[in-house]
């Protein structure tokens, strides 16, 4: 973990009563291995919580519904998960509204979600790399989708800017 990342995070656990963290980027930029990684090495006790925007959006036209959802997710006490497979929602998933909250995905940083973070971050990775990086772990399931996901990116990007709004902009 690079030094200005670790000491945020320091301070995000020191100050905030319940830390959230969000973590937004394209796909393949690498999101959810660094949430995964925060969350095993966080700061002080208990456990964290992790969501991946995975886990909510209703199907691959659904990256902007999923980013409306974040801040009632940071606010709640869960949310209803989107079942892949069945293309319908899917379970219940509890949350703990007074234990550590990380959240990534693309679409997890807006102005209202910001609002409600105490850290938030941007990673920025090449589309070349992205693209390499999310066909390898997806396959051909993700290709056939990967224009119309970049499309609704793009979209959010250009209507929410995340970059703007990150606390770090990390290139992993």
């Amino acid at each position: 973990m690079n030094a200005g990342l670790a000491a945020a995070l320091e301070r995000l656990v020191e100050t905030d009563t319940r830390p959230v963290l969000l973590i937004d980027g394209g796909a393949g930029s690498g999101k959810t291995t660094l949430a995964e990684s925060l969350a095993a090495s966080w700061p002080g006790s208990g456990p964290v919580q992790v969501v991946g925007l995975d886990e909510l959006y209703p199907g691959w036209g659904g990256l902007a519904a999923g980013s409306e959802a974040v801040p009632a997710l940071i606010t709640g006490t869960g949310f209803r998960t989107w079942d892949w497979a069945a293309g319908r929602p899917g379970a219940w998933r509890s949350l703990d509204p007074s234990a550590p909250l990380v959240v990534e995905g693309c679409g997890a940083l807006t102005p209202a979600s910001r609002a409600l973070a105490g850290l938030a971050l941007w990673l920025e990775v090449d589309q070349t790399t992205r693209r390499q990086r999310a066909l390898a772990r997806d396959g051909a399931l993700f290709a056939a989708h990967w224009d119309d996901w970049a499309a609704q990116e793009a979209v959010h990007w250009l209507t929410d800017h995340p970059r703007d709004l990150a606390d770090l902009v990390l290139r992993p």
